[in-house]
């Protein structure tokens, strides 16, 4: 338990089990409960998405509060859910925004991979009104929010606002902001002409500010605005101050330096626990692997493959070259020339989907593929496969490696972002220490992967090596309780004003 519980509001686009379209909602819903674990207290902000009435939670009407946009107050009804952090007794109350012209839609941000075209004018609302839900903490229910954590740039007008246009409002004050990038691909970038939408003021339009190349950029408001700034991984938050992966904001990140870091995410191992998952056809352990070899077989007659004793690889990702999917599918008939069988989950550009279609249909005995996303599938392929297959371009941290890991699921990943941080390469020195979990891809070509690719097969057949191999993958802590830790000593840090760790 931490010594010093604080009261933190947690601001974010999408949350698991709410809303979800990618890892942003894994972390905004783990996070705040290992945080109420630790005795803060934790309300987590998310948009009422038609979604949420889907979710298979309950929400109660909690208030009604008036939001300033620049069309005139807006009335949301805030909406709760309440769920238990565990057996300590803590919780973390969920709070929803409301606003049906916004929020009641088939999607997130976008429908058929298209933008909504107000997405702006959306979450311009919904960080107005988390200033609103701060105010109404402290006056009506005498709750005062010790620090915003705003995830991304759907989150990121939270800090500009509360240092602006809320600068002098008693209600406020005192708040601190942490800011966590978690792809900084992703930038919330609207034309110039929008500016006005944001109801800020026309003198934070500027390279100083919020202005970009012309446009307006929600990211480096909050980059620039912000008390601190993380993101999701050491590595990462070193590749980010680049050129190469900072995707023009480097500069901006560089002038914060001294106020940045990078915490790894976790996992939430009640969710992802091969010795309970509901999804599995039968249980295992690190200590007791036996049931691994019975969701091996499952899902080789899932994917109608034959259920021999051949490497079964698998991936589960986007279709799409960030995620190195060109690489794998450049590959494929190479790989099908060894002993193993291949299994893809995913969905992205229709190009690739089509490649790997006619792929499994040359290979139908070899390689399954389902085009979509199936939660119950992919627990079941960790589940099942033995080696994961993960050639990101570049990865803040990534997901799906940590699941592997647990799962016994030796992962073959690319060198870069969390990916290097989480999985120690197979070398002399970490095979003879017994640390080694899982393999590097150190270039990004397909040549490099294969070759890889190659060695893991081969390592396989040496089975004593290879038990080795996934019991120290699946004995990883890889739970958010390190990472949480480590938020807690910065959240504490900055609002007791002491020096940041």
């Amino acid at each position: 338990m931490t010594q010093h519980p604080l009261h933190l509001l947690m601001v974010a686009s999408e949350a698991v089990p709410y809303a979800k379209t990618g890892g942003l909602a894994d972390v905004a819903g783990a996070l705040p409960l290992e945080l109420a674990k630790l005795g803060h207290d934790v309300i987590l902000l998310l948009p009422r998405y038609r979604c949420l009435s889907e979710s298979g939670r309950s929400f109660r009407s909690v208030c009604r509060l008036l939001v300033p946009t620049p069309q005139g107050p807006v009335e949301t009804l805030i909406e709760e859910d309440v769920i238990p952090a565990g057996s300590g007794g803590g919780q973390v109350r969920v709070w929803a925004i409301g606003h049906e012209a916004f929020f009641d839609r088939p999607g997130l941000y976008q429908e058929q991979g298209l933008d909504y075209p107000d997405n702006l004018d959306r979450f311009s609302f919904f960080c107005r009104a988390a200033i609103e839900v701060i105010a109404y903490l402290k006056t009506v229910c005498q709750w005062n929010t010790h620090l915003l954590h705003l995830h991304d740039w759907q989150a990121s007008l939270c800090a500009v606002y509360l240092k602006t246009l809320a600068r002098d409002r008693q209600e406020v004050q005192g708040v601190r902001t942490v800011l966590t990038l978690h792809n900084v691909g992703y930038q919330g970038i609207f034309p110039g002409a929008q500016f006005e939408r944001t109801g800020l003021p026309p003198s934070l339009f500027t390279p100083a500010g919020l202005e970009y190349y012309g446009s307006v950029n929600l990211l480096k408001g909050g980059m620039v605005f912000a008390d601190y700034v993380t993101t999701v991984s050491q590595t990462y938050a070193r590749e980010i101050l680049t050129p190469e992966c900072g995707f023009g904001l480097e500069g901006v990140l560089r002038n914060r330096a001294d106020r940045f870091v990078g915490i790894l995410n976790g996992i939430d191992v009640d969710r992802w626990n091969p010795a309970t998952d509901p999804y599995l056809p039968a249980h295992y352990s690190a200590d007791d692997r036996a049931g691994k070899q019975l969701c091996k077989q499952a899902l080789q007659r899932e994917f109608q493959l034959p259920e021999a004793t051949v490497p079964l690889l698998a991936v589960i990702a986007r279709l799409t070259p960030q995620k190195g999917l060109d690489l794998v599918e450049t590959i494929i008939p190479q790989l099908m020339a060894l002993d193993l069988q291949l299994v893809v989950l995913g969905a992205g550009e229709p190009e690739l989907e089509a490649k790997f279609t006619v792929l499994q249909k040359r290979y139908p005995r070899r390689m399954g593929l389902r085009i979509g996303f199936d939660e119950g599938l992919a627990h079941r392929i960790e589940g099942g496969a033995d080696i994961f297959v993960m050639p990101s371009r570049y990865e803040p941290c990534g997901l799906s490696q940590l699941y592997s890991l647990r799962y016994g699921a030796v992962p073959v990943v690319r060198k870069t972002g969390g990916l290097a941080d989480t999985v120690v390469p197979l070398t002399g020195q970490t095979r003879q220490a017994g640390r080694a979990t899982g393999f590097h891809v150190e270039e990004d070509r397909a040549e490099a992967l294969l070759s890889v690719l190659r060695q893991a097969v081969a390592l396989y057949q040496d089975r004593s090596a290879w038990d080795r191999l996934v019991e120290a993958g699946m004995k990883t802590d890889v739970s958010w309780a390190r990472s949480a830790k480590e938020y807690d000593r910065l959240f504490v840090s900055l609002v007791r004003g002491g020096q940041v760790p």
